[in-house]
């Protein structure tokens, strides 16, 4: 009898039903909307095309909807969704959660970064998948494949272990080849502290490098518009950032402080199906500033 309790008392509960469930897409509420500047993202072509070459490989994540018997609530996957839509799919299998609390669980999700991305293709490849079957499922051509197998050339494996989260362009990482070690480091560490990880930020990084911090047999580029004084400029700006960030930091607690408990709030507030769903239906602009706010990566310095 004893020994039940403990088990009982020591049960985990399944975050998903035991299996999945074949579901009408009618029958699914999406909780954001896919705007058509979305649909013409690389991510949206890239998720049609691996879907059209190889199917659905990662099912949507939805729940029961408590409001309505029958209808389920689309946590994960909208762009999925929509894809088959598309395509003139009418079903299709979910894994049904057993928590609706929709912001919660895509919160949890981490999306692919280009450095990941690297790495899952160096493995597709050494596991015998054609490049150009790994290139059409991923919508590029062979030859963009070809760089990004050679995207890890030349930087340093400091720079790329601080880099390997962060969603960068592919020609952020040719700019940071032209650096020594050291300057590839230096320059990944401001790119994190200001959450900048454009090109042109990664090119002032380059403009403001010393000559000796660069790779042997690359210079300078003379950048149309800057003299050589706003260089030179450029080049201070860059030693003496890190005692900018200090002189910030006189008013940083208070103001993270605020912004933390706003995130705070409304990741309660988007926790709750019922008013994502609300919100959804009456006030969709309202929804997406929220959701844009509460899904900040990270509110710390």
């Amino acid at each position: 009898m004893r020994r039940s309790r403990k088990r009982a008392a020591g049960t985990v509960k399944m975050s998903f039903e035991g299996v999945g469930v074949r579901i009408a897409i009618s029958d699914i509420q999406p909780l954001r909307v896919v705007t058509a500047t979305i649909k013409a993202s690389p991510k949206y072509a890239q998720i049609a095309a691996s879907i059209r070459e190889i199917g659905l490989v990662e099912p949507p994540v939805v729940a029961r909807d408590r409001g309505e018997k029958g209808k389920f609530l689309l946590l994960d996957g909208h762009l999925r969704i929509e894809v088959l839509k598309e395509l003139g799919v009418s079903e299709v299998t979910c894994l049904v959660s057993t928590d609706d609390e929709a912001f919660t669980y895509n919160r949890r999700i981490s999306r692919i970064a280009i450095i990941q991305e690297h790495r899952m293709i160096l493995k597709a490849i050494e596991q015998g998948v054609p490049e150009e079957r790994i290139a059409s499922t991923l919508n590029v051509d062979v030859r963009t494949l070809e760089q990004k197998l050679r995207l890890l050339d030349g930087i340093c494996p400091e720079a790329a272990e601080i880099l390997k989260d962060k969603h960068i362009g592919i020609n952020t990482f040719w700019v940071l080849k032209k650096m020594r070690s050291l300057r590839q480091i230096e320059a990944a560490e401001l790119m994190v502290a200001m959450n900048k990880f454009t090109l042109s930020y990664a090119r002032s990084l380059l403009a403001a490098t010393p000559p000796e911090q660069l790779v042997n047999g690359h210079k300078h580029k003379i950048l149309r518009g800057l003299s050589g004084e706003q260089i030179a400029l450029m080049e201070r700006e860059s030693v003496n950032l890190d005692r900018e960030f200090k002189l910030v930091e006189q008013s940083y607690g208070s103001d993270h402080l605020d912004l933390v408990l706003a995130k705070g709030y409304l990741a309660k507030l988007l926790g709750n199906a019922r008013v994502v769903r609300y919100l959804g239906q009456h006030h969709q602009d309202l929804l997406t500033e929220f959701q844009r706010i509460a899904e900040l990566e990270t509110t710390a310095a």
